[in-house]
């Protein structure tokens, strides 16, 4: 029997079903909350400075900067899934670009600093463009490759970056183009960068474009295939990751004044980056921030308490986490409230079998 179709009803089946927007689906509290904790968290910096020693205000700028570097690494390697191995370049990118702005040009750092981090923004947008054609190892090991140009580069321009010999910013005297800030000021300045880019995660969390940059991580092509411009998102993260990185190795660069070649191109830079995001979380923006710490107390308390074996602990600790936190601490610590199951045993069975 055949049926006739009204016309509101050919009207109906020919209209669109509309999309939910963010907005729509998130509630507000939601979207505010991670907000309120990056300003609590930015409060409660603030107030920890005074109570620290000197030393201790140094290594919790250590600790800022690796929480800067390990969410701007989240940015390519956690949210759209391509592991970065040469992020330690744009670091020493960022440095070295400051450096030569500060003493051939005797610019101030405040203005070497930003433009260190459009640069190597750029730089990572250019030979992006070829690299993120590649996938998995041959992307990590292309972009190793690239760290290891960019420090051949500067090791054979002796005239403009000092070669092997390093190059020192002028930080002292009258000459100095901006004075050295000191540890207080440079805890500052860490603080500072540290809420930038992880207001920077945040912000592209909870945007079109991370939901973009998640479903390249699920499935590039099935992304594409839902018209997601896959090139073009990738290259944006690749190339903000890579500024951020440089602006926290332009600040890095500032504090330590005497820069060389193989400290700031050193690959485990890198490593500690992933590391960090591999422990807290990938693809969260609490994760890196989870990580960084954990893994700056932890090595520091195994320093004072193990001076001879702290690396080899270390080492044992991180493999014996990813064996049993695969989806790392952040995220093993919001599903097991949820659910109430505490077991490190069923984890494992979760995720591994």
């Amino acid at each position: 029997m055949s049926t006739v179709e009204t016309p509101e009803a050919e009207v109906r089946r020919d209209t669109p079903t509309p999309t939910p927007t963010i907005d729509a689906t998130i509630p507000g509290w939601r979207r505010a909350m991670p907000w309120v904790l990056l300003a609590a968290g930015l409060l409660f910096g603030v107030v920890l400075q005074t109570q620290l020693y000197p030393a201790q205000v140094r290594l919790a700028s250590t600790v800022l900067m690796f929480i800067s570097l390990a969410s701007a690494w989240n940015l390519i390697g956690g949210f759209t899934g391509y592991a970065c191995f040469g992020q330690v370049g744009f670091f020493g990118l960022g440095g070295y670009l400051t450096a030569i702005f500060m003493y051939h040009l005797h610019w101030s750092f405040w203005l070497a600093m930003p433009l260190s981090a459009v640069i190597a923004g750029l730089f990572a947008a250019v030979v992006g463009a070829p690299l993120l054609r590649l996938k998995g190892h041959y992307f990590a090991v292309a972009t190793l490759g690239v760290a290891e140009g960019l420090r051949e580069l500067v090791i054979n321009l002796p005239k403009l970056t000092g070669g092997g010999g390093g190059i020192s910013i002028p930080a002292v005297g009258s000459q100095a183009p901006t004075k050295w800030l000191g540890n207080d000021g440079f805890y500052v300045l860490f603080l500072v960068i540290a809420a930038l880019v992880v207001g920077v995660c945040i912000f592209v969390s909870t945007s079109r474009g991370g939901f973009a940059l998640r479903a390249i991580h699920q499935d590039e092509d099935a992304a594409a295939a839902m018209g997601i411009n896959t090139t073009i998102a990738k290259t944006i993260a690749f190339a903000l990751s890579a500024a951020l990185t440089g602006g926290v190795g332009a600040a890095y660069a500032f504090q330590l004044q005497a820069i060389y070649p193989n400290p700031l191109f050193d690959v485990g830079i890198t490593v500690l980056m992933v590391v960090m995001v591999v422990i807290g979380g990938f693809g969260t923006v609490a994760g890196p921030v989870v990580g960084a710490i954990a893994i700056a107390f932890v090595s520091e308390w195994l320093r004072h308490n193990y001076t001879t074996i702290h690396t080899f602990i270390l080492g044992g600790m991180i493999i014996a986490a990813v064996i049993l936190l695969p989806q790392g601490l952040s995220t093993y610590l919001q599903d097991a409230l949820k659910t109430r199951q505490f077991s490190l045993l069923n984890n494992v069975r979760r995720y591994r079998l």
